[in-house]
Protein backbone atom coordinates (compact mmCIF):
# COMPACT_ATOMS: atom_id res chain seq x y z
CA UNK A 1 0.00 0.00 0.00
CA UNK A 2 1.12 3.45 -0.68
CA UNK A 3 1.04 6.49 1.68
CA UNK A 4 2.43 10.38 1.45
CA UNK A 5 3.23 12.39 3.75
CA UNK A 6 4.85 16.17 3.71
CA UNK A 7 6.97 17.61 5.30
CA UNK A 8 9.35 20.26 4.59
CA UNK A 9 13.13 20.79 3.98
CA UNK A 10 14.71 24.48 4.74
CA UNK A 11 17.34 25.64 2.65
CA UNK A 12 18.65 28.94 3.54
CA UNK A 13 15.58 30.76 5.57
CA UNK A 14 13.55 29.37 2.92
CA UNK A 15 11.24 26.55 3.33
CA UNK A 16 10.41 23.60 0.29
CA UNK A 17 7.78 21.44 0.62
CA UNK A 18 9.18 17.49 0.76
CA UNK A 19 6.18 14.59 -0.38
CA UNK A 20 7.47 11.47 2.09
CA UNK A 21 6.40 8.91 -0.17
CA UNK A 22 6.37 5.50 1.66
CA UNK A 23 5.36 2.15 -0.50
CA UNK A 24 4.73 -1.32 1.67
CA UNK A 25 4.65 -4.05 -1.26
CA UNK A 26 5.42 -7.50 -1.58
CA UNK A 27 8.87 -9.01 -0.88
CA UNK A 28 11.58 -10.03 1.28
CA UNK A 29 11.66 -7.55 4.47
CA UNK A 30 14.08 -4.72 3.46
CA UNK A 31 14.27 -0.97 3.52
CA UNK A 32 15.58 1.36 0.89
CA UNK A 33 15.42 5.06 1.05
CA UNK A 34 15.43 7.33 -1.96
CA UNK A 35 15.63 11.08 -2.73
CA UNK A 36 19.52 12.24 -2.31
CA UNK A 37 19.59 11.80 1.36
CA UNK A 38 22.61 13.02 3.29
CA UNK A 39 24.15 10.77 5.93
CA UNK A 40 21.82 11.52 9.15
CA UNK A 41 18.38 10.92 6.79
CA UNK A 42 19.98 7.59 5.25
CA UNK A 43 20.37 5.95 8.88
CA UNK A 44 16.44 7.54 10.16
CA UNK A 45 15.73 3.77 8.89
CA UNK A 46 16.90 2.07 12.02
CA UNK A 47 15.14 4.55 14.57
CA UNK A 48 12.11 4.48 12.63
CA UNK A 49 11.96 1.04 13.02
CA UNK A 50 12.88 1.04 17.17
CA UNK A 51 10.86 3.89 17.91
CA UNK A 52 7.88 1.85 16.00
CA UNK A 53 8.30 -1.65 17.49
CA UNK A 54 8.93 0.49 21.01
CA UNK A 55 5.89 2.32 20.69
CA UNK A 56 3.87 -1.02 20.75
CA UNK A 57 3.26 -0.92 16.93
CA UNK A 58 4.08 -3.58 13.98
CA UNK A 59 7.14 -2.64 12.26
CA UNK A 60 6.18 -3.95 8.40
CA UNK A 61 8.13 -7.08 7.85
CA UNK A 62 7.86 -6.43 3.88
CA UNK A 63 9.76 -4.32 1.15
CA UNK A 64 9.95 -1.04 1.78
CA UNK A 65 10.43 1.81 -0.15
CA UNK A 66 10.76 5.28 1.03
CA UNK A 67 10.82 8.02 -1.69
CA UNK A 68 11.75 11.88 -0.46
CA UNK A 69 10.84 14.25 -3.55
CA UNK A 70 11.87 15.95 -5.12
CA UNK A 71 14.99 13.97 -5.49
CA UNK A 72 16.91 16.80 -6.87
CA UNK A 73 16.83 18.96 -3.66
CA UNK A 74 19.64 17.44 -0.86
CA UNK A 75 17.66 15.90 1.98
CA UNK A 76 19.36 17.68 5.06
CA UNK A 77 19.03 16.23 9.14
CA UNK A 78 16.51 14.14 11.07
CA UNK A 79 13.43 16.70 10.77
CA UNK A 80 11.66 13.21 8.28
CA UNK A 81 11.78 10.47 10.94
CA UNK A 82 8.39 11.22 12.20
CA UNK A 83 6.48 11.89 8.68
CA UNK A 84 9.01 9.00 7.78
CA UNK A 85 7.16 6.40 10.60
CA UNK A 86 3.67 7.83 10.39
CA UNK A 87 3.97 7.44 6.34
CA UNK A 88 4.78 3.13 7.38
CA UNK A 89 1.67 3.45 9.89
CA UNK A 90 -0.57 4.72 7.37
CA UNK A 91 0.57 2.52 4.36
CA UNK A 92 0.17 -0.59 7.19
CA UNK A 93 -3.25 0.84 7.75
CA UNK A 94 -2.32 1.41 11.70
CA UNK A 95 -3.17 5.51 11.12
CA UNK A 96 -5.79 6.53 9.33
CA UNK A 97 -4.09 8.40 6.45
CA UNK A 98 -6.65 11.06 5.87
CA UNK A 99 -6.02 12.34 9.29
CA UNK A 100 -2.86 13.40 7.80
CA UNK A 101 -4.70 15.88 5.09
CA UNK A 102 -3.41 19.32 5.00
CA UNK A 103 -0.79 18.87 7.75
CA UNK A 104 2.50 19.41 7.42
CA UNK A 105 4.92 16.69 9.90
CA UNK A 106 8.35 17.48 10.98
CA UNK A 107 10.19 15.55 13.95
CA UNK A 108 13.07 13.43 14.94
CA UNK A 109 12.54 10.15 16.72
CA UNK A 110 14.10 8.69 19.48
CA UNK A 111 14.43 4.79 20.09
CA UNK A 112 11.89 4.96 22.61
CA UNK A 113 9.41 6.75 20.29
CA UNK A 114 9.90 10.21 21.80
CA UNK A 115 9.91 13.08 19.71
CA UNK A 116 13.22 15.18 19.70
CA UNK A 117 13.90 18.98 18.50
CA UNK A 118 14.47 19.61 15.04
CA UNK A 119 16.36 23.09 13.84
CA UNK A 120 13.94 25.58 11.99
CA UNK A 121 11.06 25.36 13.05
CA UNK A 122 9.54 28.89 13.07
CA UNK A 123 10.52 29.14 9.08
CA UNK A 124 9.13 25.76 8.22
CA UNK A 125 5.93 26.82 10.33
CA UNK A 126 5.48 30.15 8.72
CA UNK A 127 6.14 28.53 5.16
CA UNK A 128 3.79 25.99 6.10
CA UNK A 129 1.01 28.55 6.45
CA UNK A 130 1.67 30.28 3.63
CA UNK A 131 1.57 27.29 0.99
CA UNK A 132 -2.31 26.85 2.43
CA UNK A 133 -1.71 23.72 5.46
CA UNK A 134 -4.08 23.99 8.38
CA UNK A 135 -1.69 22.42 10.32
CA UNK A 136 1.67 21.40 11.67
CA UNK A 137 2.93 18.46 13.68
CA UNK A 138 6.17 19.77 15.98
CA UNK A 139 8.21 18.07 18.55
CA UNK A 140 6.51 19.55 21.61
CA UNK A 141 9.96 21.02 22.82
CA UNK A 142 9.54 23.39 19.52
CA UNK A 143 5.68 23.60 20.12
CA UNK A 144 6.45 27.54 21.88
CA UNK A 145 8.13 28.17 18.81
CA UNK A 146 6.18 27.34 15.89
CA UNK A 147 2.55 28.86 18.02
CA UNK A 148 4.23 32.00 17.30
CA UNK A 149 3.28 31.52 14.03
CA UNK A 150 -1.11 32.75 13.39
CA UNK A 151 -3.50 31.22 11.40
CA UNK A 152 -2.24 27.80 11.24
CA UNK A 153 -2.80 24.72 14.17
CA UNK A 154 -0.07 23.52 15.89
CA UNK A 155 0.09 20.19 17.33
CA UNK A 156 2.92 19.02 19.84
CA UNK A 157 4.35 15.32 19.63
CA UNK A 158 5.94 14.37 22.81
CA UNK A 159 5.96 10.91 21.59
CA UNK A 160 4.79 8.44 18.64
CA UNK A 161 2.78 6.08 20.77
CA UNK A 162 0.88 9.12 21.91
CA UNK A 163 0.71 11.35 18.30
CA UNK A 164 -1.04 8.02 17.05
CA UNK A 165 -3.70 7.30 19.89
CA UNK A 166 -4.32 11.12 18.97
CA UNK A 167 -4.63 10.80 15.12
CA UNK A 168 -6.92 7.63 15.65
CA UNK A 169 -9.15 9.31 17.62
CA UNK A 170 -8.56 7.59 20.84
CA UNK A 171 -6.73 10.57 23.08
CA UNK A 172 -6.79 14.41 22.24
CA UNK A 173 -4.10 16.11 20.61
CA UNK A 174 -1.82 18.44 22.13
CA UNK A 175 -2.68 21.96 20.73
CA UNK A 176 0.20 24.68 21.34
CA UNK A 177 -1.14 28.09 22.42
CA UNK A 178 1.03 31.32 22.08
CA UNK A 179 2.44 32.33 25.68
CA UNK A 180 3.65 35.35 26.82
CA UNK A 181 7.66 35.75 26.00
CA UNK A 182 9.70 36.78 28.26
CA UNK A 183 12.34 39.96 28.03
CA UNK A 184 15.74 38.33 27.60
CA UNK A 185 18.69 38.65 25.52
CA UNK A 186 19.44 36.75 22.04
CA UNK A 187 21.41 33.64 22.80
CA UNK A 188 24.95 34.34 22.62
CA UNK A 189 24.87 38.35 23.22
CA UNK A 190 26.80 39.57 26.08
CA UNK A 191 24.35 39.74 29.37
CA UNK A 192 21.83 42.87 28.96
CA UNK A 193 22.91 45.87 30.03
CA UNK A 194 25.94 44.63 31.86
CA UNK A 195 27.51 48.11 33.07
CA UNK A 196 25.65 51.10 33.56
CA UNK A 197 26.69 54.33 31.66
CA UNK A 198 26.34 56.52 34.81
CA UNK A 199 29.38 53.59 36.03
CA UNK A 200 31.32 54.91 33.42
CA UNK A 201 33.94 57.82 34.36
CA UNK A 202 34.64 60.12 31.65
CA UNK A 203 34.54 59.32 27.90
CA UNK A 204 31.86 62.05 27.63
CA UNK A 205 32.70 62.22 23.60
CA UNK A 206 32.37 58.72 23.20
CA UNK A 207 29.33 58.26 25.33
CA UNK A 208 27.61 60.72 23.08
CA UNK A 209 28.61 59.00 19.78
CA UNK A 210 27.11 55.62 21.29
CA UNK A 211 23.87 57.37 22.38
CA UNK A 212 23.80 58.88 18.46
CA UNK A 213 24.67 55.77 16.81
CA UNK A 214 21.76 53.48 19.04
CA UNK A 215 19.45 56.08 17.41
CA UNK A 216 20.02 55.73 13.95
CA UNK A 217 22.19 52.11 14.02
CA UNK A 218 25.30 53.98 12.91
CA UNK A 219 28.08 51.98 12.60
CA UNK A 220 30.83 53.45 15.41
CA UNK A 221 34.48 53.18 15.45
CA UNK A 222 36.49 53.57 18.95
CA UNK A 223 40.60 54.07 18.53
CA UNK A 224 42.61 54.25 21.84
CA UNK A 225 45.42 53.05 23.76
CA UNK A 226 44.58 50.13 25.81
CA UNK A 227 42.69 50.30 28.90
CA UNK A 228 41.24 53.40 28.01
CA UNK A 229 37.62 51.99 28.49
CA UNK A 230 36.78 50.57 24.50
CA UNK A 231 35.34 47.46 25.09
CA UNK A 232 33.82 48.89 28.27
CA UNK A 233 31.82 51.46 26.19
CA UNK A 234 31.09 49.03 23.56
CA UNK A 235 29.38 46.19 25.99
CA UNK A 236 27.42 48.85 28.29
CA UNK A 237 25.62 49.44 24.40
CA UNK A 238 23.05 46.77 25.00
CA UNK A 239 21.53 49.00 27.81
CA UNK A 240 20.39 52.10 25.80
CA UNK A 241 19.41 49.97 22.17
CA UNK A 242 15.83 50.48 22.11
CA UNK A 243 13.51 47.50 21.85
CA UNK A 244 12.45 45.48 18.52
CA UNK A 245 9.57 45.67 16.86
CA UNK A 246 7.45 42.59 16.13
CA UNK A 247 8.80 42.48 12.68
CA UNK A 248 12.14 42.77 13.85
CA UNK A 249 11.58 40.05 16.33
CA UNK A 250 9.93 37.68 14.24
CA UNK A 251 13.41 38.12 11.82
CA UNK A 252 15.55 37.53 14.79
CA UNK A 253 13.60 34.77 16.18
CA UNK A 254 13.60 32.82 12.33
CA UNK A 255 17.65 33.69 11.45
CA UNK A 256 18.56 32.39 15.27
CA UNK A 257 15.89 29.03 14.72
CA UNK A 258 17.52 28.14 11.35
CA UNK A 259 21.12 28.52 13.28
CA UNK A 260 19.78 26.30 15.69
CA UNK A 261 20.84 28.54 18.27
CA UNK A 262 17.47 29.01 20.11
CA UNK A 263 16.62 27.74 23.52
CA UNK A 264 13.45 25.69 24.53
CA UNK A 265 12.65 28.39 26.93
CA UNK A 266 13.40 31.55 24.64
CA UNK A 267 10.67 30.88 21.94
CA UNK A 268 11.23 34.43 20.51
CA UNK A 269 13.74 36.93 20.98
CA UNK A 270 13.27 40.21 22.01
CA UNK A 271 16.25 42.27 22.38
CA UNK A 272 18.47 42.80 19.91
CA UNK A 273 21.53 40.47 19.69
CA UNK A 274 25.40 41.98 20.31
CA UNK A 275 27.62 39.19 18.68
CA UNK A 276 31.10 39.86 19.85
CA UNK A 277 33.44 37.10 18.13
CA UNK A 278 36.92 36.61 18.96
CA UNK A 279 39.40 38.12 16.26
CA UNK A 280 40.45 34.40 15.27
CA UNK A 281 37.04 33.67 13.88
CA UNK A 282 37.03 32.24 10.26
CA UNK A 283 36.16 34.17 6.91
CA UNK A 284 32.94 31.10 6.98
CA UNK A 285 31.91 32.17 10.76
CA UNK A 286 31.84 35.56 10.12
CA UNK A 287 29.77 35.86 6.96
CA UNK A 288 28.01 32.17 7.00
CA UNK A 289 29.12 28.97 4.89
CA UNK A 290 30.28 25.70 5.34
CA UNK A 291 28.78 22.61 3.51
CA UNK A 292 25.63 23.15 4.11
CA UNK A 293 25.37 26.63 4.77
CA UNK A 294 24.48 28.18 8.07
CA UNK A 295 24.28 32.07 8.76
CA UNK A 296 27.25 34.17 9.93
CA UNK A 297 28.15 36.23 12.72
CA UNK A 298 26.61 39.00 10.15
CA UNK A 299 23.53 37.66 10.08
CA UNK A 300 23.21 36.11 13.84
CA UNK A 301 23.55 40.02 14.61
CA UNK A 302 20.50 41.14 12.13
CA UNK A 303 18.72 44.12 13.76
CA UNK A 304 21.23 43.89 16.47
CA UNK A 305 24.95 44.86 17.11
CA UNK A 306 27.98 43.51 15.88
CA UNK A 307 31.41 44.27 17.85
CA UNK A 308 35.04 43.80 16.68
CA UNK A 309 37.21 44.47 19.59
CA UNK A 310 41.15 44.51 18.17
CA UNK A 311 39.72 45.19 14.66
CA UNK A 312 43.53 45.28 13.02
CA UNK A 313 43.50 41.61 14.25
CA UNK A 314 41.10 40.30 12.08
CA UNK A 315 42.62 38.60 9.23
CA UNK A 316 42.11 41.20 6.13
CA UNK A 317 40.16 38.88 3.96
CA UNK A 318 37.30 38.36 7.06
CA UNK A 319 36.97 42.68 7.22
CA UNK A 320 36.54 42.96 3.75
CA UNK A 321 33.80 40.67 3.23
CA UNK A 322 31.84 43.14 5.70
CA UNK A 323 32.09 45.51 2.86
CA UNK A 324 29.59 43.86 1.27
CA UNK A 325 26.94 43.42 3.65
CA UNK A 326 27.39 46.63 4.90
CA UNK A 327 26.06 48.33 2.19
CA UNK A 328 23.30 45.63 0.88
CA UNK A 329 22.03 44.34 3.99
CA UNK A 330 22.49 40.92 2.94
CA UNK A 331 24.93 38.23 2.44
CA UNK A 332 25.32 35.89 -0.07
CA UNK A 333 26.33 32.73 -0.27
CA UNK A 334 27.21 31.19 -3.32
CA UNK A 335 27.60 27.81 -3.85
CA UNK A 336 27.70 25.24 -6.84
CA UNK A 337 23.85 23.68 -6.21
CA UNK A 338 22.79 27.39 -5.93
CA UNK A 339 23.03 30.78 -3.72
CA UNK A 340 21.23 31.30 -0.74
CA UNK A 341 20.77 35.03 1.00
CA UNK A 342 20.65 35.80 4.31
CA UNK A 343 19.82 39.09 6.32
CA UNK A 344 22.58 41.09 7.49
CA UNK A 345 21.36 44.65 8.50
CA UNK A 346 23.92 44.79 11.69
CA UNK A 347 25.08 47.90 12.92
CA UNK A 348 28.98 47.51 13.39
CA UNK A 349 30.87 49.09 16.35
CA UNK A 350 34.26 48.35 16.49
CA UNK A 351 37.65 48.86 18.62
CA UNK A 352 41.41 49.34 17.82
CA UNK A 353 44.81 50.73 19.84
CA UNK A 354 46.55 53.53 17.09
CA UNK A 355 49.69 50.91 16.88
CA UNK A 356 50.63 47.39 17.64
CA UNK A 357 52.10 48.50 21.04
CA UNK A 358 49.31 50.26 21.79
CA UNK A 359 51.01 53.89 22.62
CA UNK A 360 50.89 55.96 19.66
CA UNK A 361 49.74 59.30 20.88
CA UNK A 362 49.28 58.49 24.50
CA UNK A 363 50.65 61.51 26.95
CA UNK A 364 52.28 59.48 29.25
CA UNK A 365 53.51 56.76 28.02
CA UNK A 366 55.54 56.49 24.79
CA UNK A 367 55.32 54.36 21.65
CA UNK A 368 57.71 51.97 20.80
CA UNK A 369 57.08 51.47 17.28
CA UNK A 370 58.45 52.87 13.99
CA UNK A 371 56.37 55.28 11.45
CA UNK A 372 56.64 52.80 9.42
CA UNK A 373 55.17 49.69 11.55
CA UNK A 374 52.55 52.20 12.75
CA UNK A 375 50.92 52.88 9.12
CA UNK A 376 51.33 49.44 8.52
CA UNK A 377 49.51 48.39 11.57
CA UNK A 378 46.90 51.13 11.02
CA UNK A 379 46.57 50.40 7.18
CA UNK A 380 45.21 47.00 8.30
CA UNK A 381 42.20 48.22 8.12
CA UNK A 382 41.18 49.66 4.62
CA UNK A 383 39.70 52.35 2.92
CA UNK A 384 36.55 51.23 1.96
CA UNK A 385 35.98 49.72 5.08
CA UNK A 386 36.89 52.62 7.09
CA UNK A 387 34.13 54.79 4.74
CA UNK A 388 31.44 52.55 5.66
CA UNK A 389 31.87 54.11 9.26
CA UNK A 390 30.03 57.02 10.17
CA UNK A 391 31.37 57.98 13.79
CA UNK A 392 35.30 57.92 14.65
CA UNK A 393 35.89 58.46 17.42
CA UNK A 394 39.42 58.51 19.69
CA UNK A 395 38.92 57.37 23.62
CA UNK A 396 41.63 59.29 25.48
CA UNK A 397 42.90 58.01 29.22
CA UNK A 398 40.69 59.08 31.52
CA UNK A 399 42.72 61.21 34.83
CA UNK A 400 42.42 60.64 38.17
CA UNK A 401 40.22 63.04 39.12
CA UNK A 402 37.66 61.98 36.99
CA UNK A 403 37.92 58.45 37.61
CA UNK A 404 37.30 59.58 42.08
CA UNK A 405 34.98 61.74 41.29
CA UNK A 406 31.66 61.10 43.48
CA UNK A 407 29.34 62.30 40.63
CA UNK A 408 27.45 60.06 38.26
CA UNK A 409 26.12 61.08 34.52
CA UNK A 410 23.39 60.19 32.89
CA UNK A 411 21.39 56.36 33.24
CA UNK A 412 21.43 53.75 30.86
CA UNK A 413 17.55 53.89 31.50
CA UNK A 414 18.00 57.85 30.79
CA UNK A 415 19.31 57.56 27.68
CA UNK A 416 17.68 54.93 25.91
CA UNK A 417 14.30 56.84 26.90
CA UNK A 418 16.03 59.53 24.41
CA UNK A 419 17.22 56.96 22.13
CA UNK A 420 13.48 55.46 21.91
CA UNK A 421 12.46 58.97 21.59
CA UNK A 422 14.46 59.36 18.24
CA UNK A 423 13.61 55.74 17.14
CA UNK A 424 9.96 56.57 17.24
CA UNK A 425 10.58 60.28 15.13
CA UNK A 426 12.79 57.91 12.82
CA UNK A 427 9.45 55.46 12.71
CA UNK A 428 7.12 58.45 12.41
CA UNK A 429 8.70 59.93 9.08
CA UNK A 430 9.46 56.21 7.16
CA UNK A 431 5.79 55.25 7.42
CA UNK A 432 4.64 53.29 4.05
CA UNK A 433 8.17 52.56 3.71
CA UNK A 434 10.46 49.74 4.39
CA UNK A 435 13.19 51.68 6.38
CA UNK A 436 13.00 51.55 10.30
CA UNK A 437 16.25 54.05 10.84
CA UNK A 438 18.11 56.74 9.14
CA UNK A 439 20.84 54.17 8.68
CA UNK A 440 18.72 52.43 6.33
CA UNK A 441 18.50 55.62 4.17
CA UNK A 442 19.67 55.29 0.50
CA UNK A 443 20.11 58.01 -2.02
CA UNK A 444 16.45 58.81 -2.62
CA UNK A 445 15.67 58.67 1.05
CA UNK A 446 18.77 61.10 2.10
CA UNK A 447 17.76 63.78 -0.81
CA UNK A 448 14.12 63.39 0.89
CA UNK A 449 14.50 63.93 4.49
CA UNK A 450 17.89 65.18 4.65
CA UNK A 451 17.52 68.67 2.80
CA UNK A 452 20.06 71.99 3.81
CA UNK A 453 19.86 75.11 3.56
CA UNK A 454 22.01 77.50 2.29
CA UNK A 455 24.63 77.83 5.35
CA UNK A 456 24.36 73.87 5.25
CA UNK A 457 25.50 73.21 1.87
CA UNK A 458 28.44 75.81 2.68
CA UNK A 459 29.46 73.83 5.32
CA UNK A 460 29.21 70.57 3.47
CA UNK A 461 31.19 71.81 0.51
CA UNK A 462 33.83 73.42 2.68
CA UNK A 463 33.94 69.85 4.17
CA UNK A 464 34.21 67.91 0.76
CA UNK A 465 37.41 70.00 0.24
CA UNK A 466 39.10 69.35 3.77
CA UNK A 467 38.52 66.21 4.98
CA UNK A 468 38.36 64.41 0.59
CA UNK A 469 34.49 62.93 1.56
CA UNK A 470 33.96 60.36 -0.93
CA UNK A 471 30.71 60.02 -2.32
CA UNK A 472 29.70 57.66 -0.03
CA UNK A 473 30.58 59.67 3.02
CA UNK A 474 29.28 62.44 2.08
CA UNK A 475 25.27 60.59 2.35
CA UNK A 476 26.48 59.00 6.05
CA UNK A 477 27.78 62.69 7.06
CA UNK A 478 23.97 63.69 6.29
CA UNK A 479 22.36 60.53 7.70
CA UNK A 480 24.10 61.32 11.02
CA UNK A 481 22.96 64.65 11.11
CA UNK A 482 19.13 63.59 10.23
CA UNK A 483 20.09 61.08 13.46
CA UNK A 484 21.45 64.05 15.75
CA UNK A 485 18.77 66.49 14.61
CA UNK A 486 16.10 63.70 15.62
CA UNK A 487 17.91 63.52 19.17
CA UNK A 488 17.46 67.07 19.34
CA UNK A 489 13.58 66.68 18.62
CA UNK A 490 14.34 69.14 15.73
CA UNK A 491 12.45 69.02 12.04
CA UNK A 492 15.15 70.09 10.48
CA UNK A 493 19.59 69.77 10.08
CA UNK A 494 20.79 72.98 11.57
CA UNK A 495 24.05 74.04 10.87
CA UNK A 496 25.14 72.89 14.50
CA UNK A 497 23.44 69.24 13.69
CA UNK A 498 25.81 69.19 11.07
CA UNK A 499 29.15 70.38 12.17
CA UNK A 500 28.90 67.57 15.25
CA UNK A 501 28.68 65.01 12.54
CA UNK A 502 31.37 65.95 10.52
CA UNK A 503 33.52 65.71 14.03
CA UNK A 504 33.23 62.50 13.70
CA UNK A 505 34.85 61.79 10.32
CA UNK A 506 38.58 60.99 10.68
CA UNK A 507 40.60 63.76 9.90
CA UNK A 508 42.64 61.78 7.10
CA UNK A 509 42.21 61.69 3.50
CA UNK A 510 39.79 58.76 2.60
Amino acid sequence: MLAKILSCSIVGLEGHVIDVEIDVGRGLSSFTLVGLPDAAVKESGERVRSAIRNSGMTFPTTHITVNLAPAELKKIGSAYELPIALGLLAASEQVPQEALIDTMVVGELALDGGVRHVRGILPITAFARDKGFKRIIVPATDANEAALVPGIEVIAAGSLAGLVDGLAGLAELVVARPTGATQVPAPGSAAFAPVDFSEIKGQEVAKRALEIAASGAHNCIFMGSPGSGKTLLARALPGILSDLLTEESLEVTRIYSVADMLPPDTPLVQTRPFRAPHHTISHAGMVGGGKFPRPGEVSLAHRGVLFLDELPEFDARTLEVLRQPMEDKVVTISRASGSLTFPARFQLIAAMNPCKCGWYGDPTRDCTCSPGNILQYQRKISGPLLDRIDIHVSVVRVPFEKLTDIRRGDTSSAIRARVTAARTRQAVRFTGTSLVCNADMGVAEVRQFCELDAAGNAIMKAAMAQLQLSARAFHRVLKLSRTIADLAGADKIATAHLAEALQYRPRMGE
